[in-house]
């Protein structure tokens, strides 16, 4: 394959780099606010390396929501696609768009030991699928699958706005406090950086507390440093991702492991590891020996979204 671009565009940041020899070059992380539109952005990434458009033989755009079709509206930002106009403005011969967390999935594919913290000890069963779960501005949900012929497919779903389990009569009293301000309780409205700060909330309200802590990171930092209601609110929200991730195995028959991606966790990996996690991974009654050896990863690695876009270029090309 030629020189190509890989991109990973979220709601705030777009990463880009260029893909050759299987390998990213030249990472860079750009605001999506300065730019109107990917081809903008893509234009000044290549203009700071000193290429020209044109250069590009194909490009692999890793985006949050459903691809098909010539054009795409990207979900958190201003930005739109034309697929046609894309490669007409960067002389590009084509134009693979992939969702967000199918990219993300085949990125578990190129993760070196050091990228990864495991959590729960085991070995990936071969030819069984693995899930890829991850806390970030959502909660994203996918299945990476083994193939016959050493390729890998990721299978894309909505598994972050399952409804939100249910283990213990404390988590229902906070269930029952989050209903009574959303209706719906999905996972995503606790299993993200701004669900940790409306747990913390919920939690206040039916301890009677004044809350004080006004952002997420807030709420990590006293969890960290020992605020007794701030360290609970973390743990419920380690177990709660322990219970939608298991729950996500029991369903996709998952012994292939589970890797936990996203921004929010690797903040407080130490707290994770020793958290109630790994037990309410497992807690499923009758089922629960069905988790003995499957392993859990922390997955720590910077850019594994553009590796996976990387993946499914080469997977796309001839």
């Amino acid at each position: 394959m030629k020189l190509a671009l890989v991109g990973d565009i979220g709601g705030t940041n777009a990463r880009f780099a260029l893909w050759r020899d299987e390998k990213l070059e030249s990472v860079r992380v750009l605001a999506t606010a300065d730019f109107a539109g990917p081809e903008q952005a893509i234009s000044h990434y290549l203009a700071g390396l000193g290429l020209a458009v044109g250069r590009l033989s194909a490009a692999c755009l890793a985006v949050a929501g459903p691809v098909s079709g010539e054009h795409f509206r990207f979900t958190n930002n201003h930005w739109r696609l034309s697929r046609s106009s894309f490669c007409r403005t960067l002389k590009v011969d084509e134009l693979l768009l992939v969702n967000d967390f199918t990219a993300m999935a085949l990125g578990m594919t190129r993760l070196k030991d050091h990228e990864r913290l495991q959590i729960c000890p085991g070995i990936a069963e071969p030819g069984s699928p693995a899930v890829v779960i991850g806390p970030g501005t959502g909660l994203g949900v996918g299945t990476l699958l083994p193939l016959d012929d050493g390729r890998w497919k990721a299978l894309p779903g909505e598994g972050g706005h399952v409804d939100l389990p249910i283990g213990n009569l404390r988590e229902a009293t906070l269930w029952q406090q989050l209903h009574g301000q959303l209706g719906h309780v999905s996972a995503e409205n606790v299993l993200s950086g701004n669900g940790l700060l409306q747990l913390y909330r919920a939690v206040c309200a039916v301890d009677g507390q004044a809350p004080r802590l006004a952002s997420p990171a807030e709420v990590s930092a006293a969890a960290l440093a020992g605020d007794p209601l701030a360290e609970e609110v973390l743990e419920l929200f380690c177990s709660w991702l322990g219970r939608v991730a298991g729950n996500n195995v029991l369903t996709l028959g998952g012994r292939g492991g589970v890797y936990i991606v996203g921004g929010v966790v690797p903040r407080f990996a130490a707290f994770f590891k020793n958290s109630g996690f790994s037990r309410a991974f497992a807690s499923k009654g009758c089922m629960s020996g069905y988790f003995e050896g499957i392993p859990v990863w922390l997955v720590t690695a910077e850019y594994p979204g553009l590796e996976g876009a990387g993946v499914a270029l080469e997977q796309h090309g001839p």
